[in-house]
């Protein structure tokens, strides 16, 4: 990181200092005080140019921003805000909302969208259908919906969904955060219609916002296991000094880093607006998700009984861990991108495009 970006990462660590993290319920959805801080601070709208009303700065520190906030276990939707719906609305040239009120994103292709001529130029729609798995449903005020094309456009459209004064469920993810739906009839958005290309490209950006956030938590799972597994004392010396241990932990710590290297690399690749970031993101979002199973069945292997209360931290990032995991794209789905992907010049191609990917 660079000498910002570690000034960016230690003031977010300050802030959550002083909200830690807890169990969500239908009665406290999110951290409404964290995401106070985060936005008093300008830290809710890095990465967003400061004449569209962001804070400025590069990618690098919004993902800085995103990943410090995945270790802490913030319950608020900066992912969502700095690294999906933000960037994608802004490259659709439609208005971007406060970014001290958050901003949410959702795939929807259930969704029906109908252009409107009501005088105030092109850019208008209305949305009919339902929009299921919304992160942070009931708590962000704006959607950001990707939906299907009117009929015998193609493509897509994004639109941007004012939803104060929508009802939504209270389903949630096993972590507790919202990812309930929002019933469209005959909804007003202001909206751009979207290439497949950049439909795609703004369905990577969720992949890899997720990769991130699922990086991150790996990597503070990892910490706090070595640390338990140094201070546990079990037949007279550390449990860290078992040979069984230390194998384990070697493990989390291959997976970790695998995932680190290639999430960094989707940054990268993202940063330098590689026409390949769409296979980086997908193959950092597969090794993402495959990791979990490993490094989270360990670490609470490695603590025992006390890594499955309620009172212990661990599960605060390991019930994250496995609903990440599964949004923005499984590892099926993503997996048959990359596999596209990687044979889509053919015999003779593959080799040059697995070492673009990795």
């Amino acid at each position: 990181m660079t000498t910002d970006q570690d000034l960016v990462v230690e003031t977010v660590r300050d802030i959550l200092s002083g909200f830690p993290p807890f169990v969500l319920t239908p009665d406290r959805r999110w951290d409404a005080g964290l995401w106070g801080a985060l936005a008093d601070a300008g830290l809710t709208g890095v990465g967003l140019p400061e004449e569209a009303g962001g804070s400025g700065g590069e990618l690098a520190d919004a993902v800085a921003i995103v990943a410090t906030v995945a270790k802490g276990a913030g319950a608020v939707p900066v992912a969502e805000q700095l690294l999906v719906a933000g960037p994608a609305l802004l490259a659709a040239d439609l208005e971007l909302p406060s970014p001290e009120r958050p901003t949410t994103f959702a795939v929807a292709d259930a969704v029906t969208v109908h252009p409107v001529d009501d005088g105030d130029g092109p850019g208008r729609f209305t949305l009919n259908g339902t929009v299921t798995d919304i992160a942070w449903s009931g708590v962000a005020q704006h959607v950001a919906v990707l939906a299907p094309a009117p009929a015998g456009i193609g493509g897509a459209v994004l639109a941007l969904v004012d939803a104060s004064g929508l009802p939504a469920t209270d389903a949630s993810n096993l972590a507790g955060e919202p990812r309930g739906s929002l019933v469209l009839d005959e909804a007003p958005a202001s909206g751009a219609l979207l290439t497949e290309a950049q439909a795609g490209g703004v369905r990577a950006r969720f992949a890899l916002a997720r990769a991130v956030q699922l990086a991150a938590a790996l990597e503070q799972v990892l910490a706090w296991t070595v640390q338990y597994a140094g201070e546990r004392h079990q037949f007279g010396r550390p449990l860290g000094r078992f040979q069984a241990i230390q194998m384990e932990l070697a493990e989390m710590a291959g997976q970790v880093t695998a995932v680190t290297a290639l999430t960094d690399a989707a940054v990268q690749s993202l940063a330098h607006d590689d026409p390949g970031f769409h296979l980086a993101a997908a193959a950092a979002k597969v090794r993402a998700g495959a990791a979990v199973e490993v490094v989270a069945r360990l670490a609470h292997q490695v603590h025992g009984a006390i890594g499955f209360t309620q009172e212990h931290k661990l599960h605060h990032l390991t019930r994250r861990l496995w609903s990440w995991r599964d949004e923005a794209g499984s590892d099926l789905a993503w997996g048959r991108v990359l596999g596209a992907g990687l044979l889509a010049e053919g015999p003779d191609g593959l080799w040059p495009a697995l070492t673009r990917v990795v």
